[in-house]
């Protein structure tokens, strides 16, 4: 199979995948099955027909209306959609190895939802970091266990971090970021260094704009989720972290 064909399998798979995680993103806060019943207009309660759910291009033909009530869907579930399909490609194109690329997929498809939980509720639900903690584990015991002492201590290095971040600032950061951190130690490795560097200087970003917009004091007192930062600090690491890695430690040997 060539690159190209199985990114865009990979695409499809995601775009399928992407149309569940908008469930599970609904659904988990409010304690609600993820299985059953099937989806539902959130405004009217009708059932969905198949053919009414198919991703982005149901959205799009029902010009992001319910077919029954005429009420507005929210344009985030095709673009979660779209974007888990783009992430799912991204990973079989630049992985290689089948530890690597599993790893990735698991990796990206529970950052999504934890994501757009943290957004909603200002929570990291442990029902989603807890179960990918022991995945990251399975998966490197079944497909490279020699690698598994590497995720180890990636975990352990990037939640043991973040917990004396948490204790020497608790208004920054929560438990449920220090749980993340672990768990992007866990999949990514030794990638998770600039993983976690980019989640920082992100969210840095993000706070100076908030500041800049609704002034210092208002800004220090604004709650701005830390979990969307960490998402897009594992993607950059999952996807540039190993090269990242070799080129600082290549400049760092130069010296």
């Amino acid at each position: 199979m060539t690159t190209t064909v199985g990114a865009v399998l990979a695409g499809i798979g995601g775009l399928l995948v992407g149309s569940f995680l908008n469930v599970v993103a609904y659904r988990l806060p409010r304690g609600e099955s993820v299985i059953s019943p099937g989806s539902r207009c959130p405004s009217c309660g009708k059932p969905v027909k198949p053919y009414d759910n198919i991703p982005v291009l149901s959205w799009l033909l029902l010009r992001g209306r319910c077919r029954h009530c005429g009420e507005p869907i929210s344009a985030r579930y095709p673009l979660v959609e779209a974007a888990t399909a783009a992430l799912w490609a991204a990973v079989v194109i630049v992985k290689h190895t089948a530890v690597s690329i599993t790893l990735g997929l698991v990796l990206v498809t529970i950052l999504v939802p934890i994501t757009l939980i943290d957004l909603d509720t200002r929570k990291i639900p442990n029902k989603i970091t807890a179960p990918a903690a022991v995945a990251a584990v399975v998966i490197g015991l079944a497909l490279k266990p020699s690698g598994v002492v590497t995720q180890l201590i990636g975990g352990a290095a990037a939640g043991g971090a973040f917990l004396l971040i948490v204790l020497a600032y608790p208004r920054g950061m929560g438990m449920g970021d220090v749980k993340l951190a672990g768990v992007l130690g866990l999949y990514l490795g030794a990638s998770v260094a600039p993983a976690l560097f980019a989640a920082v200087l992100v969210g840095a970003v993000g706070g100076t704009l908030v500041m800049a917009r609704v002034g210092v004091k208002q800004g220090r007192k604004t709650a701005v989720p830390f979990g969307p930062f960490m998402a897009l600090g594992g993607v950059v690491g999952l996807l540039a972290g190993p090269h990242i890695v070799h080129w600082y430690t290549h400049m760092h040997g130069s010296f």
